[in-house]
């Protein structure tokens, strides 16, 4: 792919981000959502590529526009990429005024990424030292000791991050049975997977069930990282079941990172919209201007940006 295109992704990450952080605490979590969606879309029109969206906004008939399937771009153009994207990880967050919600893009060439379904993923990840180390389907305790040992660290300074939900309640007995640490977050797994790269320590490790979708996005820029990421499909109803048979989901089948990001051809692209782990959100300054903190990776360079850009939102909208 094309290196350059790594900053133009961030343009469309920053276009999300500053359409939707305008609504931060105002409970608006739809409205918001379909500003990012819009902003999103509108800017991938800028892009030199020829893409498809495997992960989006939902299905054809859920969703008006970045649907899964949607053709984006050039079909003309040379670069044909998968597109997963989520206009905002962390809806909630921004509704609430909380931390880690983020506007996010992973692309890769066609046939790279996974096309996972809406549905429930279970996951483990943590970052580069522990590779190879964490087994999704071995006991908590287990996966602990082994991170503890990879790392240098007495089990009770790891940190392992989990979704605050009701669903962990036997997870965290069993992370404090362990004698972890352990760092809760409300919305926003995407970040908090990184975190275990890019924390210094930090976050060591995350357990849980969240989003599939997410896990696909999570795995594309732990990869560009060197961690590492395990993920099984726990659908928690008939419809989410139906939806895995229909998109050919090994239910007994656990995916590594590279059974969900394929080659050595990554790039991943995430602007925070709240203040969060790693990313500083949205600034609205005086004279209509904002200012945007974006995380830019790309692999086979390993490459590690992060972009503070001043926008200067009345020469953009004019631009339009």
């Amino acid at each position: 792919m094309d290196r350059d295109l790594g900053i133009n992704l961030c343009r469309v990450t920053e276009a999300a981000a500053l359409g939707s952080g305008k609504y931060l605490g105002q409970g608006k979590k739809n409205y918001s959502d379909n500003i990012a969606v819009d902003q999103m879309r509108a800017m991938f029109s800028y892009l030199d590529i020829n893409g498809k969206v495997v992960i989006g906004e939902g299905e054809i008939d859920e969703a008006p526009m970045l649907y899964i399937g949607e053709q984006i771009g050039d079909p003309d153009a040379p670069n044909q990429v998968d597109i997963a994207v989520d206009p905002i990880d962390g809806t909630t967050s921004l509704a609430n005024g909380t931390s880690n919600s983020i506007s996010v893009i992973a692309v890769a060439p066609e046939g790279c990424l996974l096309n996972a379904p809406d549905v429930y993923m279970k996951k483990i990840a943590a970052g580069p030292l522990t590779k190879g180390k964490i087994d999704i389907n071995k006991p908590v305790k287990e996966n602990i000791e082994n991170v503890a040992k990879a790392l240098g660290k007495k089990i009770g300074d790891v940190t392992v991050s989990v979704l605050h939900r009701e669903r962990h309640e036997g997870l965290v007995r069993e992370i404090r049975d362990a004698g972890a640490r352990i760092s809760m977050v409300e919305d926003g797994d995407i970040l908090t997977a990184i975190a275990t790269c890019l924390s210094n320590g930090k976050i060591d490790l995350i357990m849980g069930v969240g989003g599939a979708p997410e896990g696909v996005i999570a795995a594309a820029a732990l990869k560009c990282l060197g961690g590492d990421f395990q993920g099984t499909f726990a659908p928690s109803d008939y419809k989410q079941v139906k939806r895995c048979l229909n998109m050919g989901v090994d239910f007994d089948k656990v995916y590594n990172i590279d059974d969900l990001v394929k080659g050595d051809d990554v790039i991943f692209a995430a602007t925070g919209i709240t203040d969060g782990t790693l990313l500083k959100g949205v600034s609205y300054m005086n004279n209509n201007m904002a200012q945007t903190h974006s995380l830019l990776l790309r692999l086979p360079s390993g490459t590690i940006r992060y972009i503070d850009s001043i926008h200067k939102l009345d020469q953009k909208l004019d631009q339009k």
